[in-house]
């Protein structure tokens, strides 16, 4: 068994209004450029530094990734995947059955609701992820293939931008 932890986060905030693109290319305004660097900064802060990043492919989660990943102290892998913003939590769980098992820590990073439905699924409590909200989860796993089929997760903590200090505050 290893200890393996989980990180499931919401993009961070993007509006509608005045906004011409279509939603998988809406970008982030600018609270939500200030809200990634700020949540980022919390975990390496916390130590809780992902190995690896999956992300959906949509613009504003690629934004929040580049504000997030400016406090990590060291270069995180990142794969941007279509099926994060096409099927959300399904595609989510899928991809926590295969992440390499040298991985003790990932961040998944997508989209509402499917990621208000994941955490419950893992840990059994209803979390609202408003934008730019961090959930980390734990759990004692013999492999990633057992992630999505134990319960019991536990809920370490919830990391919501609006909380946490501005700049270099924190």
């Amino acid at each position: 068994m290893k200890f393996r932890r989980l990180i499931l986060m919401r993009h961070a905030e993007s509006p509608w209004e005045g906004v011409e693109a279509p939603d998988h290319e809406r970008p982030l305004g600018a609270t939500g450029r200030e809200q990634g660097p700020r949540v980022g900064a919390a975990l390496v802060q916390k130590g809780w530094l992902p190995q690896i990043v999956l992300s959906s492919d949509a613009q504003r989660t690629r934004e929040t990734f580049d504000g997030l990943s400016e406090g990590f102290v060291t270069k995180v892998e990142v794969r941007f995947l279509s099926s994060f913003y096409q099927f959300g939590q399904s595609a989510a769980e899928e991809e926590m059955l295969i992440l390499p098992e040298t991985v003790s820590c990932a961040l998944l990073l997508g989209h509402n609701p499917g990621w208000e439905h994941l955490v419950e699924k893992l840990t059994g409590k209803a979390v609202a992820m408003e934008p730019a909200t961090a959930v980390v989860v734990a759990q004692q796993l013999g492999t990633w293939g057992d992630a999505a089929s134990v319960e019991g997760w536990e809920l370490e903590e919830v990391i919501t931008a609006r909380t946490l200090p501005a700049g270099d505050q924190i």
